[in-house]
């Protein structure tokens, strides 16, 4: 039997995830935090991790590392936590759930493109409502999507990831309250929206859960997402989280790190300035567009954008090209924030591959 005889149709039209090869160059396309943890801490992090008993299975329920999440970021009580080995795995035990026959997935476009992948991985029908042309909602197509595929599982990423806007908070509510299955908002970028979050709106709706990671945060390497809901969700939910799906080193390391949480908030701090200076300094740029971002990195339209990002690889900077992704990001480029260094090779070699391109 041969793989077209007996893998899903569904999956054999997939091509897989491509990451790209960032050996040797400034690493601009992954919204990772630039900084790494301070010497003390990285040796003191060192020192705990030589004595953990990696011969031994970790705790399945993470209950140090639960219990310092909900301290730290403020987990209302009476609301239930789920890990995740990174958010991908909690979007794919969601899809997983909730995938009756013909269940449909919904999500905005463009977005983060796992939701729909997860949706034809799991077997359910992926519907996706375009942005307006300055990325906002389009309330009015997004309520007629909902009435007429009946979604089960809706997810809005905020900020979202490519455009790095943040939604309209006023439309979300509506969208949540006209959905008649779960909500589901994606708070990846939260440590650089300006406080803006729905984890306090969990108390009040029936049918919304939030989610979040911490690689953005800087622990990208740990791989580590949680989502927040109710009780009665998150056991449903833990049924499909596959045993010990959180290291035993990852659970040691998140936990310490939490401990020194003012350590990377104020990482996150330099990101939102650099941001700033990020933005400005690509906008007085001939010929480009930065569009406004709450997250940790920013959507540029320039002209040329697929050669101009074959030219900043030959000079040694890697960003993601979203050209060809979705009509909405026509010669758009995304770009993560990086070191005020990092930066300045990248506007260097932007600045000599526009004139190329003039």
């Amino acid at each position: 039997m041969s793989p077209e005889q007996l893998v899903r149709p569904e999956i054999l039209r997939l091509a897989a995830y491509h990451v790209a090869d960032a050996r040797g160059m400034v690493k601009l396309d992954a919204m990772e935090n630039p900084y790494r943890l301070p010497a003390q801490m990285a040796s003191e992090l060192g020192a705990l991790l030589a004595e953990v008993p990696i011969n031994r299975y970790p705790d399945p329920q993470a209950g140090a590392l639960r219990a310092a999440l909900r301290r730290v970021f403020a987990i209302p009580d009476g609301l239930a936590l789920m890990l995740g080995n990174g958010s991908d795995e909690l979007i794919q035990i969601l899809a997983l759930a909730l995938a009756r026959p013909g269940a449909v997935l919904l999500s905005v476009e463009p977005s983060f493109v796992m939701y729909r992948l997860i949706a034809e991985f799991t077997g359910m029908r992926y519907v996706g409502v375009p942005l307006t042309p300055d990325f906002a909602l389009d309330e009015a197509a997004l309520l007629e999507a909902i009435a007429a595929n009946q979604p089960a599982l809706i997810f809005l990423a905020y900020p979202n990831n490519p455009t790095g806007n943040a939604f309209d908070a006023a439309v979300m509510d509506r969208v949540i309250r006209a959905a008649p299955g779960l909500v589901v908002v994606d708070e990846a970028y939260h440590a650089f929206a300006d406080g803006l979050s729905f984890l306090e709106a969990v108390l009040h709706y029936d049918n919304l859960l939030v989610m979040r990671t911490l690689s953005k945060l800087g622990l990208a390497g740990l791989r580590l997402g949680y989502l927040v809901g109710r009780p009665e969700w998150i056991d449903e939910f833990d049924k499909l989280r596959l045993p010990y799906n959180v290291n035993v080193l990852t659970q040691r390391a998140a936990t310490y790190v939490l401990e020194h949480l003012h350590v990377l908030e104020a990482q996150a701090g330099r990101i939102v300035a650099e941001r700033g200076h990020l933005a400005a300094a690509l906008g007085a740029l001939p010929g480009v567009r930065v569009y406004d971002s709450r997250a940790n990195f920013l959507l540029v339209r320039l002209p040329a954008a697929s050669e101009v990002f074959e030219g900043l690889k030959r000079r040694g900077v890697l960003v993601k090209n979203l050209a060809g992704t979705h009509p909405l990001l026509s010669d758009c480029l995304r770009v993560t924030v990086g070191t005020p260094e990092d930066n300045a090779r990248l506007l260097a070699a932007l600045e000599a591959e526009l004139e190329l391109h003039a």
